[in-house]
Formats: structure tokens, C-alpha cells, sequence
């Protein structure tokens, strides 16, 4: 069988994940805090008929260039692309964005620890600022009953104003934490992300501190997905695609040559 069918093949699938990954980053365009991908291929292995640097003769003269045929490609890799995404103002007390790097940490319900650059958190009937899944936001902040307000600073304090007291009451801070390599984070869905050995442990510290990013109250970051970015990224996916199946009718065009020789 001709080499160009299966290189074809091994063009389209990949064309195919391309575009299944654009479409992911499309479908979340208004997903807040969520954080674009991107594929990377890789070429195949190559066959080697005479492989370069091979002696040619018996003086000794080497091959400079030799024969190799690519065998096609593969996906190499999905990365994440962890850039900041745009700022919106929301004007609720508990929308909550960080300006720079870190995740906010989650309490899972096993008990386990999952990060999350979606901030659009709330309160539960206990009076606990949680996600939109009821999931706790750690280390645990309980807004008490008789609360009028509630401020957060870019420090990460929780501070409320407690009905006939002067000052506000200090409930705790946000602890925020941050990776080696935020690429190596497993998704898991709704906004959370789980540690992995890839990822490195997560090292925490308060916001608007070293290397972590200031938190913003009453807003919330975006999606870093860029429409106009991705939609040329599908058309080129389209017609990589379209050039691969074109191959593939090629190479069966002149097997059917082939065929009907006499």
C-alpha cells in the first residue's frame, strides 16, 4: 500500500483533535475563568532507505543527505495557556477575581483539595462562602448572621460590618496558592483543577504578596479565549484537513491507475 495513504490518515485524525480542542475553546468563550488549550503535533517516525552520514563508496565518501520518508503525524501534547484573562465588574460582594498569578483553593466533598481561577463564589444556608456547586472555599470564612456588608480586600481579607458595631470584624484571609507548572493540573470540570506529580505541589501564600496576585472584589476574570484567534485557528485546522483527504483521493487515484494497467 502506498505510504501517502496512511500519511493522509494520520493528518486527518490529527486535524480532527485540532479541531475538537478549538472547539472546546470556543464553547467556553464565556465561560468565567476558564483557560484556553492548545495541541502540538509531533512528526512520525522516519524509514530509512540510506541513512545520511552512510559511507558511499569504498574511498570512504559519506551519504550527505540520505533518503527518509516521513511516516506522518501525532499529537504531542495538549497544553493549557494559564494568561490572565480580562477583568469584569460585577458589583457582588462575592464575585471575586486575582489580578496576577494563584488559584483559589476548593474543598471537594472526599475531602481533597481542588484549585480554581473562577471566583464566582456565594454564601450557603450556614452562612459559608462557597462555589456555585456548594463546594467550601478554603480555609473557610462563615459570614454571620447579622452581617450588613461584606468587604474583601486586595490582601485577601474578609472583613464585615456587623449591625450597631463600629469596626468591621476580621473573618480570616484568603489563602491562595500557586504551581511550578500550572500546565500539569488535571481538569476535572466545573472550573477545578486537581494537583498532579506534573503540576509540582502547590505552594500557598497571601495575595497581593511575592509572586501572587491581588484580589479584586465585585469582579470576575473571563475566559482568555480570543474569538477571532480561534475562528482562524478552525479555518486552518479546515484546511489542513481538507489537504489531507485530498492525499488520500490522490494516492487512491493513482492505485486505481495502477490497477487498470494491462
Amino acid at each position: 500500500m502506498m505510504r501517502s495513504l496512511d500519511i493522509g490518515a494520520t493528518g486527518m485524525l490529527a486535524q480532527q483533535m485540532n479541531v475538537d480542542v478549538i472547539s472546546n475553546n470556543i464553547a467556553n468563550m464565556t465561560t468565567t475563568g476558564y483557560k484556553r488549550q492548545r495541541i502540538e503535533f509531533q512528526d512520525l517516525i522516519y524509514q530509512n532507505m540510506n541513512r545520511p552520514g552512510a559511507t558511499s563508496s569504498a574511498d570512504g565518501t559519506l551519504v550527505p543527505s540520505g533518503i527518509q520518508f516521513g511516516l506522518g503525524v501525532r499529537t504531542a501534547a495538549i497544553y493549557r495557556m494559564f494568561d490572565q484573562g480580562s477583568l469584569e465588574v460585577t458589583g457582588n460582594s462575592f464575585d471575586l477575581s486575582i489580578n496576577g498569578q494563584g488559584f483559589f483553593q476548593i474543598e471537594l466533598p472526599t475531602g481533597e483539595t481542588a484549585y480554581t481561577r473562577s471566583g464566582n463564589f456565594m454564601t450557603n444556608q450556614d452562612g459559608e462562602i462557597v462555589t456555585a456547586q456548594g463546594y467550601r472555599v478554603l480555609p473557610g470564612f462563615t459570614i454571620p448572621d447579622d452581617a450588613v456588608s461584606v468587604e474583601i480586600n486586595e490582601d485577601g481579607e474578609v472583613l464585615a460590618a456587623i449591625d450597631g458595631q463600629p469596626n468591621m470584624q476580621n473573618l480570616g484571609r484568603i489563602e491562595i496558592v500557586n504551581f511550578i507548572n500550572p500546565t500539569g493540573l488535571e481538569a476535572t470540570g466545573d472550573n477545578l483543577y486537581l494537583e498532579t506529580e506534573s503540576s509540582g505541589d502547590p505552594v500557598a501564600g497571601n495575595p497581593n504578596e511575592d509572586q501572587f496576585g491581588s484580589i479584586r472584589q465585585g469582579i470576575l476574570e473571563a475566559s482568555n479565549v480570543n474569538s477571532v484567534e480561534e475562528i482562524t485557528k478552525l479555518i486552518t485546522a479546515q484546511r489542513a484537513y481538507e489537504m489531507n483527504s485530498n492525499v488520500i483521493q490522490t494516492s487512491d487515484e493513482m492505485l486505481e491507475t495502477v490497477n487498470q494497467m494491462r
